[in-house]
């Protein structure tokens, strides 16, 4: 179907083009408010400044497609492809992008107020400038992307991925961010003011010149003025190692079970790491449901990568918290946690079962180490 034949059938009021082969169709500047492209062809089709008001595009392919200075307000393009598109200066106001893959796309000065974004992929997008203030953009993937100077206060960001993501300059006033993994994230001079950071992942990222004014920190409390948050950066200056570390044994009391030891005496810094759970960073998501094997071996992934970036390694380990859903799985688990210890200097360890874990994991384990 080419565009004169679609915009006759639209004139005669038929607004369903469902699946519809329209690669590469050209609607520049056209007004097709409520029509529906759901699951259709769009693939580099020219739809710039195009009225898309309350338009389905549920699940549409629009790779490559150009829809700068659209406007889609209120428009449903959940599970819709858009990833390499150029969508600079896009109305997205209102909208539906659950599940929406915007990875590679350009979204510059883009409008994405009140957006419901659940689970959507914009990585490695450009965002600068753009609104995307009191939107939900839960368990979403911003790794890499850019968003200097964009408005995000009030969003929901829980459990969304800023692996690496560039905030400089960005406004997260009252923003929620728990959970959110900003490991590497550039957040130089942006505004965190009254954000929630509660059990947010913030190893290595850069943080100068941002405030923090009232905001609640990763460890849950708020931070005030009088303390400085730390970015986890390595600094370029030589400094003394001091960390002294001592495995303390006695038959006074019962002897370790697994690859543990009853006691260390350690000095040094410390880092205190968040429980991590079977999370795949590159999918965003829980994998494995139903296998505490592979479960396990994702934790541990998520804790070495985590101690990669504080500078430590496995060796600097001094007390690991393991968390169950079922202690008949605590032999498998204990398999898989032994490959990572010499059991000669493993760490003290509690394990315990608990009623239930976050995302109904099979496995939650936290660790503290001394550098």
């Amino acid at each position: 179907m080419d565009a004169k034949e679609l915009l006759e059938k639209y004139e005669a009021g038929e607004r369903d083009f469902n699946s519809k082969k329209l690669m590469g169709i050209d609607l520049e500047g056209k007004d097709l408010t409520g029509v529906s492209f759901a699951k259709a062809d769009l693939l580099n089709a020219d739809l710039t400044q195009t009225n898309l008001t309350e338009a389905s595009l549920y699940s549409a392919k629009l790779s490559g497609a150009d829809l700068s200075k659209a406007n889609l307000y209120k428009a449903n393009i959940s599970c819709a492809n858009l990833s390499e598109a150029d969508l600079d200066g896009i109305n997205l106001s209102y909208t539906e992008v659950v599940q929406t893959n915007f990875s590679n796309s350009s979204l510059k000065n883009a409008n994405l107020v009140c957006v419901k974004g659940k689970i959507s992929n914009f990585t490695r997008a450009e965002l600068q400038e753009a609104d995307l203030s009191k939107g939900d953009f839960s368990d979403a993937n911003f790794s890499q992307t850019k968003l200097d100077n964009a408005n995000l206060k009030k969003s929901d960001f829980t459990n969304t991925n800023f692996n690496k993501a560039s905030l400089r300059e960005a406004n997260l006033e009252r923003a929620n961010l728990q959970g959110a993994n900003l490991i590497g994230a550039d957040l130089e001079g942006a505004n965190l003011s009254k954000a929630n950071l509660s059990g947010a992942k913030t190893y290595g990222w850069k943080i100068k010149d941002a405030d923090f004014t009232d905001t609640i920190m990763p460890n849950d409390e708020k931070f005030t003025k009088t303390e400085t948050p730390i970015d986890n950066q390595q600094k370029t200056e030589t400094i003394t190692p001091t960390t002294t570390r001592k495995i303390i044994k006695t038959d006074k009391a019962p002897e370790p079970v697994g690859p543990y030891n009853q006691a260390i005496a350690t000095t040094g810094q410390m880092i205190f790491i968040s429980g991590q759970i079977a999370i795949d960073t590159r999918i965003n998501q829980i994998v494995y449901t139903d296998d505490v094997t592979k479960q396990t071996e994702q934790v541990m992934t998520n804790l070495e990568a985590i101690l990669t970036a504080a500078g430590a390694t496995w060796s600097n380990v001094v007390k690991t918290t393991v968390f169950l859903k079922d202690m008949n799985d605590f032999a498998t688990v204990n398999t898989i946690y032994a490959k990572y210890f010499d059991p000669e200097n493993a760490p003290t360890r509690a394990c315990v079962e608990v009623a239930r874990l976050p995302k109904d994991v099979l496995v939650e384990i936290d660790c503290i180490a001394v550098v």
